[in-house]
């Protein structure tokens, strides 16, 4: 009997232009947590989709107990033992909880002794007996479109342990969990260990990795580069081997001095009451103004209200001066605003268009020949001249932008909005799901524009992110703003004092 419920080894996967694994392996013990690292781009999830069936090796073996296998579809992934929760999630909103979690695989009841339907009854109490053992309150016959992005995940989550599985992916499964979801998760790993799952964990948050992982495999350009107790390893020795070189500093040496303001916001209040409320701040030029708080505190609301993408019922917004009416992205587009979303796939990326598309959709009217033949030369210089300053790793311009990593979809959509020349950015989330490396490169991104003269609006999660890139922070909480930190006096017991005044 093998040691390891499951072996990948000398797993090779190619794309057209791109070479995703060469040679890969993975081995995995049960009742182990294995982590899986390296920067976006370096075969992780494709390593994954290979095993779960969704991709097809070019070469390699899996074996499973010691035993080779092959894996044509997801369907038979589940019937081996093996189910992932995917880092994009694809419920379906329109059908509820118990519905999402035993998709494909319905309890069944035979009516008239011989017409087979849905057991709608037992299928809702296997729900909320499965919901009790993950140790989550969601009723069974809620519509998975009334959650929130995070239950949306832990319902996820539910759903690949509800399979009995004997290995489990979780691809970046904190990454919209509140640290309240993030502890729920940690017990439900702890109990599946003690039933002896093998869990593949794939994530960029380093202290998770050394909290709660057994082992820790690093690769690197689809390569595999070794396999390390968690326990011999530190931050810095797991960065090291991720990029291939030491990285001393997380965050760049910022040259940006902020001037006169620019940009500012009074008595901002949102069309629905228990959101935004009575919100002013002002932006200066070449600054960056970090936005801080917990999860609800309605941060990425008041940004899409300033865009023009909800409704708000008073507030006045000026830009030098002059008073903005701002009612949908095109208008606040029009007067030099620009947002990168924090959904990156539901609401920046278009999947099946190439990066050039993505790069150059809203500037297309820039590049008009009389007003209505687009000037092909032009937009691909424009295209060309952000990948490279950008350093955009791709194929070509042609290559659909789905095929891309995190970090690169990433950059493109920035490019997208520097492409308008704009003079204020909201970035909502800029590195969430993207490695170290590629957080580095956003950053030198962000540091270069405030730099450059333009004002910055970064809503960020990550404590360490918010007093490593911001000028000022402003806190939010439950709506209101609740105060204001200047960057050389952030500390997180500072931010999270305004981060928690509820009324």
């Amino acid at each position: 009997m093998s040691e390891f419920v499951l072996e990948m080894t000398d797993v090779s996967k190619s794309f057209p232009g791109v070479k995703a694994l060469d040679h890969a392996q993975l081995r995995l013990r049960p009742g182990k947590v294995h982590a899986l690292m390296g920067e976006n781009g370096a075969g992780k999830s494709t390593l994954m989709k290979c095993m779960f069936g969704i991709y097809k090796m070019d070469e390699g073996t899996i074996l499973v107990d010691g035993k080779p296998v092959t894996i044509h579809d997801p369907m038979e992934a589940l019937r081996m033992g093996i189910a992932m929760v995917h880092q994009e999630l694809q419920p379906i909103p329109a059908r509820t909880v118990g519905e999402n979690i035993f998709l494909g695989r319905y309890p069944m009841k035979k009516v008239l002794g011989f017409i087979p339907v849905v057991d709608h009854k037992k299928m809702y109490a296997d729900t909320a007996e499965l919901l009790q053992k993950v140790r989550m309150t969601f009723d069974p016959k809620q519509k998975v479109g009334e959650l929130s992005v995070s239950q949306m995940q832990s319902v996820e989550i539910a759903k690949a342990v509800s399979a009995n599985c004997r290995v489990l992916i979780l691809d970046e499964p904190t990454s919209s969990l509140t640290a309240n979801e993030v502890e729920a998760l940690f017990r439900i790993i702890e109990d599946l260990k003690a039933e002896n799952v093998a869990i593949v964990y794939i994530s960029h948050k380093m202290d998770e990795i050394l909290r709660i992982s057994d082992e820790v495999t690093i690769m690197r350009d689809g390569h595999y580069i070794g396999t390390w107790e968690a326990s011999e390893l530190t931050t810095d020795k797991i960065i090291t081997q991720m990029v291939g070189r030491e990285m001393t500093n997380l965050y760049p040496h910022r040259e940006n001095t902020p001037g006169e303001v620019v940009f500012e916001v009074e008595d901002f209040t949102s069309i629905n009451p228990r959101s935004f409320r009575h919100v002013s701040f002002s932006l200066r030029r070449g600054e960056i103004l970090g936005v801080g708080g917990l999860v609800g505190a309605q941060r990425t609301e008041l940004m899409e209200g300033l865009f023009g993408i909800r409704s708000h019922t008073t507030g006045v917004i000026r830009y030098m001066g002059r008073e903005l009416r701002i009612s949908r992205p095109k208008d606040a587009i029009d007067q030099g605003i620009a947002m990168l979303t924090e959904d990156r796939r539901g609401s920046g990326i278009m999947g099946v268009l190439s990066v050039a598309d993505n790069i150059s959709v809203a500037s297309l009217s820039k590049y008009l020949d009389f007003g209505i033949a687009i000037n092909t030369r032009k937009v691909e210089e424009l295209v060309q001249d952000n990948v490279e300053k950008m350093n955009i790793r791709t194929p070509s311009s042609r290559t659909q932008i789905k095929s891309l990593s995190g970090g690169n979809q990433q950059k493109v959509l920035v490019g997208r909005w520097l492409a308008n020349n704009p003079e204020v950015l909201i970035l909502d989330e800029p590195t969430r799901g993207i490695d170290v490396g590629a957080k580095y490169e956003i950053y030198c991104i962000i540091a270069d524009l405030a730099k450059q003269g333009k004002s910055i609006i970064m809503i960020s999660s990550e404590m360490s992110e918010l007093i490593g890139m911001s000028d000022r922070i402003m806190v939010m909480c439950d709506g209101r703003v609740t105060g204001f930190v200047e960057g050389d006096e952030a500390t997180q017991e500072n931010i999270m004092a305004y981060a928690t005044q509820f009324e």
